[in-house]
């Protein structure tokens, strides 16, 4: 069964989580997505407060930029996260939108490298294994966490190239396409992903996590579409979804059938109630989902 979701869009303040949070909670949506884009809000800080406060969410992070962090301290948060709130953190990493990151002075000459050995070294530590390596941007000496998570944490990928997609499938446990994947698109990602877990011999499963920018209500496609100009985005019919319920529902299973596991709706910047959204895709459209 395709699992759904919905964004809390970090241009809005960070107060107004808790209220979305709980209103997730109640109306029964499966997982809420979080985002740690710059300037505006930590994905770990936020992450953890909507796990305290709700029950049965799942709370994802899509995605920790990792030329922001340390390996050590991603990997010490995410297995806290893990240990107070088992089976509920989904947690991904990825490059980050290198203008901010050189913002910031945290810009690699390789994102590629970088992700592929802060991937490898941090879910070895998950693992609980001790982690020694001296690569070109992660350096760990005997490093070992000494309150590891139970078997099973998963650590995602945020990607979009091809290159990064077929690293994903390599040594990531999941992969997050963003909105800008129509379901054609989510097919060859797909594929990249399936080449890279090939060639690294991996048979365990791996999430496909796809964002969908859907608006409903008064003026939806004229929101919608105003977004994907903003973005620079091509308008094209099967790019986001504006429309009822129905709508919404028709482009998840588009996307389910193109291969995402997890589709996460994302409302439009300008989304005029985030409480109402996040209630729509739990009350609405997933009973139309199979």
């Amino acid at each position: 069964m395709t699992a759904l979701g919905a964004v809390f869009r970090p241009q809005l303040a960070p107060e107004r989580l808790r209220d979305v949070a709980r209103v997730a909670e109640e109306a029964g949506l499966e997982e809420l997505w979080l985002w740690e884009d710059c300037f505006l809000e930590g994905g770990i800080s936020t992450a953890a407060a909507a796990l305290a406060w709700t029950e049965r969410l799942r709370v994802g992070v899509g995605l920790l930029p990792v030329p922001l962090r340390n390996v050590a301290v991603t990997a010490m948060e995410a297995a806290t996260l893990h240990r107070m709130f088992p089976g509920r953190a989904v947690l991904g990493v990825g490059h980050g939108v290198q203008d901010w990151m050189g913002q910031v002075g945290a810009r690699a000459e390789s994102p590629v490298t970088l992700l592929r050995e802060h991937l490898l070294a941090l879910r070895a530590l998950l693992r609980g294994e001790r982690v020694t390596t001296e690569g070109r941007y992660v350096r760990l000496d005997d490093v070992a966490l000494d309150w590891p998570p139970a078997p099973g944490a998963e650590v995602l990928a945020g990607v979009t190239g091809p290159r990064s997609l077929r690293l994903a499938g390599e040594a990531a446990d999941g992969t997050i396409l963003t909105s800008v994947h129509t379901p054609d698109a989510v097919r060859r990602a797909r594929l990249l992903v399936d080449e890279g877990r090939a060639a690294a011999g991996r048979t365990d499963p791996h999430r496909v996590v796809v964002y969908l920018l859907a608006a409903t209500g008064p003026g939806a496609t004229e929101r919608l579409r105003a977004e994907q100009r903003a973005e620079g985005l091509e308008v094209a019919p099967d790019l986001g979804v504006a429309g009822d319920a129905e709508a919404v529902a028709e482009a998840v299973r588009r996307m389910a059938e193109a291969g995402a596991d997890t589709v996460v709706l994302q409302p439009t910047g300008d989304e005029p109630d985030p409480e109402g959204f996040v209630r729509f895709a739990a009350e609405q459209v997933r009973p139309l989902v199979d």
